[in-house]
């Protein structure tokens, strides 16, 4: 599927998520509106982001941290913040964590400290265990499901990476089974067959944030 966007690496594994049992406390609304984008792997998060922020201004997307070893090119604070284990489970002890998860042996989550960057819209693209947990702590967050067009598309999309075997594809395709299947949990749905429509759709829900502004 040419059409269909790639996939960030935070949710590129194959192993699902596992949610949190102990939710932070509610807190204050940032002062930035959140816009959480989720979906399953492969359905184009990234890359539906990345256009997005290209077509209208003061959004910010958060760092998530990490406790995975950082890729070549990537930077810490930019990519992802890196952390070691015992730092991230400190971090996670002193309720520093919106939300958080695990795939495959590596922990991952977005600090509380990315609510204070300065944007009008800060953009949490998490999966879908720390949208939930989102949920809980800001429920005035819009929450956005980005979905195949089919699971067909999304397998074809998955094995035309070329980053995963046959395996790999396979076990991501039963999570994202899994994922399509909470997509009604989410007050919005926009299908990402095309990119260009999946980010009208997307602009004019950020248009609406904007008209509520006070």
């Amino acid at each position: 599927m040419p059409h269909l966007a790639e996939q960030d690496d935070r949710r590129a594994l194959a192993a699902p998520a596992q949610r949190a049992r102990l939710l932070p406390a509610p807190i204050a609304p940032p002062p930035a509106r959140v816009l959480v984008i989720t979906g399953p792997s492969g359905v184009g998060k990234g890359t539906v982001i990345r256009a997005l922020r290209e077509r209208t201004g003061g959004l910010e997307v958060a760092v998530s941290a990490t406790t995975r070893a950082p890729r070549p090119g990537e930077e810490n604070g930019r990519d992802y913040h890196f952390l070691s284990s015992d730092e991230f489970e400190r971090r996670l002890a002193a309720g520093q964590f919106l939300e958080h998860a695990t795939y495959a042996g590596n922990r991952y989550g977005t600090l509380r400290s990315e609510l204070e960057r300065p944007a009008r819209i800060l953009v949490l693209e998490i999966e879908i265990q720390g949208a939930r947990q989102v949920r809980e702590v800001l429920p005035e967050a819009m929450r956005v499901f980005v979905a195949p067009p089919s699971i067909d598309a999304l397998r074809e999309r998955l094995a035309g990476r070329g980053s995963d075997s046959p395996g790999q594809v396979e076990s991501r395709l039963a999570a994202a089974a899994d994922e399509i299947r909470a997509q009604s949990e989410f007050e919005h749905v926009v299908v990402n067959d095309r990119l260009e429509p999946a980010v009208d759709e997307l602009e004019r829900l950020v248009a609406t944030m904007r008209d509520t502004e006070s």
